[in-house]
């Protein structure tokens, strides 16, 4: 037989599973930059214009493209992704993204899913895959190839928001499939990783999670190091390979998102905001949110409310 008789019904199917995805995210996401779904793990996203970088927080998750082109950069790392290319992230990540492909007539569009690394774990057990060998990926997020086996569950997935009464009993169980199909997939070296308890990567999961609630403490590297059972100086080597930031950073990074968000949803002025999430000197902290914004708090916040209109506006855009 021919290669191409072998190969055009995967590329039929490729493409048959790509649009419905683009359709079904256009008519849910008429007049809206960001959508959240009934489906508590699944949001979209829409964008009718090139933008970005834009600051960001990625979740644990994989975000898929059904139509045009996005960019996410992680310190010196730049991550392209598209209809042929999906993003997973392992790790609560500040980076920046940006609109690469994207028009009125055409917008960008796509979907985020919240990964659950217990389910993930649960997996390995269940399927005996091969265990994580302890060699450190110098990144937490990976691109990975956009398969009609991967799309095809997140099709059924997105077909449940027009059947309301059955996403409480019928979602969990097709999240569950599309784990394992990453598990299967040419990212699985990196979600083993991170998954497998003792890992370095584990580790580090488990440091990002103790300091998202300790921010705003003075950190405490030796507290965090007997948390986690590292040194200080695998910790930091760690920290830095896999969020291209030290905990310090990361820890700032923190504390100056929630002020925003604080600033933004809750009316509250800079000082204000600035104390609420560990900041002693309102000075340092309009100068560290300058840095990092582009623009002091006061004139930052009116930007956002400006764009937003009388909508909420989101702080944290999906990747």
């Amino acid at each position: 037989m021919p290669a191409g008789d072998c190969t055009e019904p995967s590329i039929a199917a490729h493409g048959a599973l790509q649009r419905k995805l683009a359709e079904a995210i256009e008519k849910r996401t008429a007049g809206e930059d960001d959508r959240v779904t009934a489906i508590a793990n699944l949001s979209f996203f829409r964008r009718e214009q090139l933008a970005g970088p834009i600051p960001c927080l990625i979740e644990p998750s994989i975000v898929f493209v059904a139509q045009g082109a996005k960019q996410l950069l992680i310190g010196e790392h730049a991550y392209t992704y598209d209809t042929e290319r999906f993003l997973i992230a392992s790790l609560d990540l500040p980076g920046s993204s940006q609109v690469l492909e994207g028009s009125p007539e055409k917008p960008c569009l796509g979907l985020a899913l919240r990964l659950d690394l217990r389910v993930i774990s649960e997996l390995v057990a269940h399927v005996r895959l091969p265990p994580s060998r302890e060699r450190m990926c110098d990144s937490s997020t990976a691109l990975g190839k956009v398969t009609p086996a991967l799309m095809e569950p997140f099709v059924r997935l997105l077909t449940l928001l027009d059947q309301a009464d059955e996403i409480e009993v019928l979602a969990p169980m097709i999240e569950r499939e599309i784990h394992y199909r990453l598990l299967k997939s040419d990212v699985a070296g990196r979600l083993l990783q991170i998954a497998s308890v003792g890992s370095q990567s584990h580790r580090i999961a488990r440091a990002i999670d103790w300091m998202k609630v300790n921010y705003t403490r003075q950190l405490s590297i030796e507290e965090l190091t007997n948390y986690v059972q590292m040194s200080a100086s695998s910790l930091h080597h760690h920290f830095r390979q896999l969020t291209a930031m030290s905990p310090l950073q990361y820890q700032k990074w923190l504390r100056l998102n929630e002020a925003r968000r604080l600033m933004l949803n809750e009316n509250l002025d800079a000082a204000g905001a600035a104390f609420n999430v560990g900041y002693e000197s309102p000075s340092q902290f309009s100068r560290e949110y300058s840095r990092l914004f582009g623009a002091p708090p006061k004139r930052d916040i009116g930007t956002l409310r400006e764009r937003a209109g009388s909508v909420s506006a989101r702080v944290m855009p999906n990747a």
